[in-house]
């Protein structure tokens, strides 16, 4: 990573660490003093595409990890590596891979899908033990209902089965 006082986005961080990985097998050390911004704490999403279509997201709604930079760097790692629906990404490809990462804002739960915009909040169902999430803002996704159906899809949860609704705002960063 790079030197602190020297600041890095966090589509960077994301990035050199996921480079460093793939070239060393490790998550690079952390700085002892990290920059303010990344001491928080915070769920967060990496995604990973390539050609313009998804390659690799994978996030965490809640923070796991002790602080935000250990948050993108391990969920960078896991977008590449640990997303079952890809092959892992290679070293190579690494130059056609664009890398965005969302940090999450607080969940609010919502009485009903009226409370949503796919544009300005992600979503997050719950049934039981089952949850699906999606981000806000994502392309061909114009309508509450077209977000929360795959959201619903995502968890295994019936279009007639009864959820909870979460909303949420994100922080984008994004290489393109």
């Amino acid at each position: 990573m790079n030197n602190p006082e020297q600041p890095i986005s966090p589509d960077q961080l994301a990035r050199e660490c996921l480079e460093y990985y793939l070239q060393e097998g490790s998550l690079p050390k952390m700085p002892e003093v990290l920059p303010p911004e990344y001491e928080a704490r915070a769920g967060v999403f990496v995604s990973l595409k390539k050609d313009g279509q998804l390659r690799g997201c994978i996030g965490t709604v809640e923070p796991v990890r002790d602080n935000l930079a250990e948050e993108i760097a391990a969920n960078a790692v896991s977008a590449a590596v640990r997303d079952p629906r890809f092959p892992a990404v290679s070293r190579e490809e690494m130059e056609d891979i664009t890398v965005s990462v969302d940090i999450l804002g607080p969940m609010e739960p919502v009485k009903s899908e009226k409370d949503l915009d796919p544009q300005n909040y992600g979503v997050l169902v719950c049934s039981g033990s089952r949850s699906g999430l999606l981000l806000p803002k994502l392309e061909g996704i114009n309508t509450v209902e077209k977000q929360v159906e795959i959201a619903r899809s995502k968890a295994a949860i019936s279009p007639g089965e009864p959820v909870q609704l979460y909303r949420f705002k994100v922080t984008r960063y994004s290489e393109h």
